[in-house]
Parts: C-alpha cells; structure tokens; sequence
C-alpha cells in the first residue's frame, strides 16, 4: 500500500447485500512456522487459526477439515515447492497427506519424498474448490494436483527448466493420471521472437538455482457440467481440464482423454477483433469456468494482473524480450469462452488508473451464491464483496504482516457457508458502514485549527 499507516480487519461490510460466511486464506504465505491458515467471520474475527499449516492455496471441505501443506522446500533449491499436501480436521490433526510424487536430494540435506505441489489444487466432486450449491466433494476421492519437476526440453531451451506437471492421484495417493505442460509447447503458438528469446533465457525473472520456470502455472481446475458442452462442444467435456500460465499468458483448456491442448486464449490478443477488444492479459490468475448453479455459470472468471509477463521481440520496456507486455492495472473479468465477450468486468474500464484495483501477482476471483464476487488483491493483502453492480459490500485488509517481508500479502482467499464450519461458534453480523475518508482522523491527533477558506477572484 502506498501508505504506511491503514485499518486492517473488516472495513466495510453491509450485512443485506453480502453472501455471509467464514472466509479462509493463508495468513503468511510460505511460512514453515508462521501464523498458519486462517478463517475468519464477516466482522474479521478470526474463528479458528492452523498455526503451521501453509496456503498454496488453504481450501476448506465441509465439517471443518482444511487442506494445504506442512512445509516448504528450501527455495535455494526448488522455487515454491511444497514438501506435502495434507488434509486436516478443525483440530488441526492430519487425516490425508500427499508426498510421493518425487524423491528429493537436497545439498546437506536427506534424500526425502516432496508432493512438489504448488499454486493449485481440486478435490474429486467440485471443479473449482469453493463452494457451490449442490455440489458434494467424494470422501477419499481423486485429488487434482499441480506439481514441479525440473527437465530439459530442446525444443523450449537447452537450458534447464522446472515445468509443471498436472497428476491425479486416488484416496491412498497413487497417481492415476499425469500431464507435462513441456510436452505440448508446440501446440501453444509462440511466434519465432518468443521461441528466440525463450531458448536464450527459459524464464529469467523467475529463475531459481539456475532453473527457469518457463510456464508458471498457477491455477487447474476440471471444467464441470457446463452448456457448451451440452450443446456438443466437446471441447468443454467436464472432465477437461483448465490451467494458467502466468509467465506465458496462456489460458487454456486439457482434452483430459488425449492431452492435447483443445481450446486457448493467448498468449497474443492482436489476430482478430476479438481479442483486441478484450485487451491483452497479463499474468493472469485463477483463471476456470464458473460451476454451474451460480450466476454467469459456464463463462470463464479470472484475476487479469497486469504487471509484466509473456515472451516476445525485445522493446524498450523489455530489451531481452522477457515480460514483454507490459501494465500497471488489474481488472476482474468474466467472459464468454466461445465469444470472447466480456460479460462482467471489476473494476469498470472507464475508471481512469484501472479504479484503484492492483497486484501484479497472486490473486483470485469467486464468484458466490447471491451473485457476488469475491477478490483477493494478493499483494495488499485486501479483499472485498462485490455487487453486480460493483458495490463494494464488504472489505477486510490483512492484519498480519510476514515477519521478514513486513508484507500482508494473500495468495487466494475463499468464502464458505458457516455450515461447513459446524465446530465454530457463530458470531452476530455486526454492519461496518463505509467510513467518509473526508473527513476520518487518527484518535489521539492534535484538534485540527479552524479552516480559513478565501475565494480566489
């Protein structure tokens, strides 16, 4: 925040307007020993804390189980590696645990297995991972996992990469299903300037021990029942499978039966009218379809960062052509898959400096039961409700602060029904009305002298 001094808590909130529940983020991210996962009511108390338990992202599951990881790998030696994935109960006690997908061996360190997860990833029952009517995740289902693990691929760079590998692992976590992005670059359409500047450098701005991370997947999710497909598109199948790449500004969509890539957005928005009306997407995140039974469903929402990402000819901004677009708003925008019309767009693109909404990193959007949609702008750690009609009904600002960082940022947060939370004490919805910033003073400050006020003439 440009500021150094804000309220953190619950800001605003107009009980009427909102979809009311707890709200679920982590509150430090990686943090082996940090404040852990938290879940907090509308008014920001915070109803039940899992110190320990890091969020890539925290998901919640009905009667007050709660997933994420234990610990994270030293990140000398493997970028945003988490060691496990694990689910627990309200009391904090591990139920599932995921980390056989890679036996590490570290500098100085044992040889250990690591899950490697990282960014994303969906329970058997529910595409997306927050709540939707009518819909029941499977006890000990299949759990969709995104994962890392370091190659080499010369048809991207002869220079090692750490790709994304998307598996599907059952109840006892055997993997069952696996997918490697490396293996279909071709099938992505990078022109000639790209493939150039990604063989000399495969990711510079997110290199870690010499290491590119080329594609920097950061959310999948499996399609669902949808009206596309009802209608014969089967590029649209449920059990397709959506991802997003931040560093390509690829959206695109698995044919989970062949693997191939069977519908994209990206990473150029120039060939037809089409896409330069919808603008270019930049670093992108959260991007999936909208489950059935909430409003828009079948459109795709995404967190639209800005910031700087893609590959390309080299420009003044970009003399080696890495993050070579470039733009310092984000927008919230949900969109016909099939058209490409923006159907609904936060914050409004005549709001000159992009109204006020930015992080050039993290962050999602969900959309909620009453037509709401919840954001996180990560890197301020803020999120807020937001109408149709984009009101804003409800903010929270983050009050912990990462102790090294001084930051607040939150990866991803989710809304869920107090239900699914039956051991917490349900607190009383108390209304925060907006505050008038005109005329809001610290307490305690000097009593402000009486305004002299003269017309120029």
């Amino acid at each position: 925040m440009p500021q150094s001094i804000y309220p953190t808590g619950t800001t605003i909130y107009y009980p009427e307007k909102c979809w009311n529940g707890y709200t679920v983020f982590p509150a430090e991210l990686h943090r082996n020993n940090g404040y852990g996962a938290v879940l907090i009511d509308m008014n920001g108390n915070v109803v039940n804390r899992w110190q320990g338990l890091d969020g890539f992202p925290n998901k919640m599951l009905p009667g007050g189980h709660i997933m994420g990881s234990t610990g994270i790998r030293n990140m000398k030696y493997g970028f945003q590696d988490m060691l496990d994935l694990v689910e627990a109960d309200w009391e904090g006690k591990i139920v599932w645990k995921f980390n056989r997908f890679e036996r590490v061996k570290d500098p100085r360190q044992k040889a250990r297995w690591m899950a490697r997860q990282h960014h994303d990833y969906q329970r058997e029952g529910n595409p997306v991972g927050y709540y939707v009517p009518d819909v029941k995740l499977k006890k000990n289902g299949i759990t969709l996992i995104l994962c890392h693990r370091n190659l080499t691929n010369k048809k991207i760079s002869d220079k090692p990469i750490v790709d994304d590998v998307i598996i599907e692992v059952d109840g006892r976590g055997k993997k069952v299903w696996e997918w490697v992005c490396s293996e279909h670059f071709e099938e992505m359409g990078f022109d000639e300037a790209a493939k150039d500047t990604l063989k000399r450098n495969p990711g510079a701005k997110m290199m870690t021990n010499g290491v590119g991370d080329w594609m920097h997947m950061n959310s999948v999710s499996t399609l669902g029942p949808n009206r596309f497909y009802d209608k014969g598109d089967k590029r649209f199948h449920p059990d397709n499978i959506i991802i997003s790449g931040r560093q390509t500004n690829i959206v695109a969509i698995i044919d989970k039966k062949t693997g191939k890539i069977a519908w994209q957005l990206g990473p150029y928005f120039t060939a037809n009218e089409k896409l330069k009306a919808l603008g270019q997407i930049i670093g992108q995140h959260h991007a999936h379809l909208i489950p059935r039974g909430l409003k828009g469903e079948g459109n795709l929402l995404l967190f639209d960062n800005g910031g700087a990402a893609g590959y390309g000819a080299p420009n003044p901004t970009s003399p080696d052509g890495i993050d070579n677009a470039k733009r310092d708003t984000s927008r919230v925008i949900e969109l016909d898959p099939k058209t490409l019309e923006i159907k609904w767009q936060y914050p409004p693109p005549m709001v000159p400096g992009g109204g006020r909404l930015y992080s050039a990193f993290i962050s999602s959007a969900q959309r909620l039961p009453n037509g709401n949609t919840m954001i996180t702008e990560g890197s301020i750690g803020r999120i807020i409700e937001v109408t149709p009609k984009l009101e804003i009904v409800w903010e929270y600002i983050s009050p912990f602060l990462h102790r090294r960082m001084k930051s607040n940022m939150i990866y991803r947060a989710y809304r869920l029904p107090y239900d699914w939370a039956p051991q917490a004490q349900r607190a009383k919805e108390t209304a925060i009305p907006k505050i008038d910033n005109s005329k809001f003073r610290v307490a305690g400050s000097p009593k402000a002298l009486r305004e002299r006020v003269v017309r120029v003439r």
